[in-house]
């Protein structure tokens, strides 16, 4: 396997959206989307109100789909989709991919598609799937230990070096995925952290300003303890694995163009 680091949306505070791109043997396959095409060209239905508060730079050259033709793929061959969760800017391109399978873990299915509290509104956008996406729904029932988390194996249609790490608290189904790239795992842990300080090893540190994001989290206790998690994580595997998160632009620079190959 390949992975591609792509920034999918330019945010205010120079936050990216750090997606991937997995070659497997016989696909490709997107770990979040980003933006989307029609964020770009109808912000206001696709992506609401939240636009003045996330400030994306919304430019098709920075959608999924326009990056992968660039690297010289056909979209057409994007066949999964692992949603860390569905929040509008992690989920804005899913219609770029119309033939591809979504995969999300169940409680944020739920949490987006079927009982969502005033507060959820705001930061699901229904229309972003309204194209009616081909959904498999993953639950943690059956989960397999993976350094300490639960992990959801065995995810229809990928490789068995692909899993689902839940990791509410941002939202109730909020989930990571962990690759094994042959070299070592690739933990993406979406908005599990803003930035990679917050679950450094030694000495973690989040500044006032990102504070105030993560002061945003669904399950506020849910959110602290996976952080304390990722941090122990980090101190006691961190030559095995290396973890990301969506909107760390240090993070994205590091590990932008590499490509990890098994």
């Amino acid at each position: 396997m390949r992975i591609h680091h792509l920034n999918c949306g330019t945010m205010g505070m120079g936050m990216v959206d750090h997606c991937l791109l997995i070659e497997t043997r016989d696909s490709l396959a997107l770990v979040d989307t980003g933006f989307g095409v029609e964020c770009v060209r109808n912000p206001r239905k696709m992506v609401g109100l939240s636009r003045f508060m996330l400030r994306p730079k919304l430019s098709e050259t920075e959608t999924a789909l326009w990056q992968i033709r660039a690297l010289g793929y056909d979209p057409r061959d994007v066949r999964h989709i692992i949603l860390t969760h569905l929040d509008l800017d992690h989920s804005g391109g899913l219609s770029d991919f119309p033939e591809a399978t979504i995969h999300v873990h169940g409680p944020e299915f739920r949490a987006a598609t079927a009982t969502p509290t005033f507060s959820e509104r705001l930061r699901y956008h229904a229309a972003q799937w309204a194209h009616g996406p081909k959904w498999m729904v993953n639950e943690i029932e059956g989960g397999e230990d993976w350094f300490g988390f639960t992990a959801v194996r065995d995810l229809p249609g990928l490789p068995p070096e692909i899993l689902v790490v839940p990791l509410p608290g941002h939202t109730r189904g909020h989930a990571g995925v962990a690759i094994d790239s042959g070299r070592g795992w690739l933990l993406h842990a979406g908005d599990a952290a803003y930035l990679g300080s917050s679950i450094a090893a030694e000495n973690p540190n989040t500044p006032l300003m990102w504070q105030m994001y993560q002061a945003g989290a669904v399950v506020p206790a849910a959110y602290r303890e996976n952080q304390r998690r990722l941090r122990e994580l980090n101190r006691l595997h961190g030559h095995q694995i290396s973890v990301i998160t969506s909107h760390d632009p240090e993070l994205f620079r590091r590990f932008a163009g590499t490509r990890a190959r098994a």
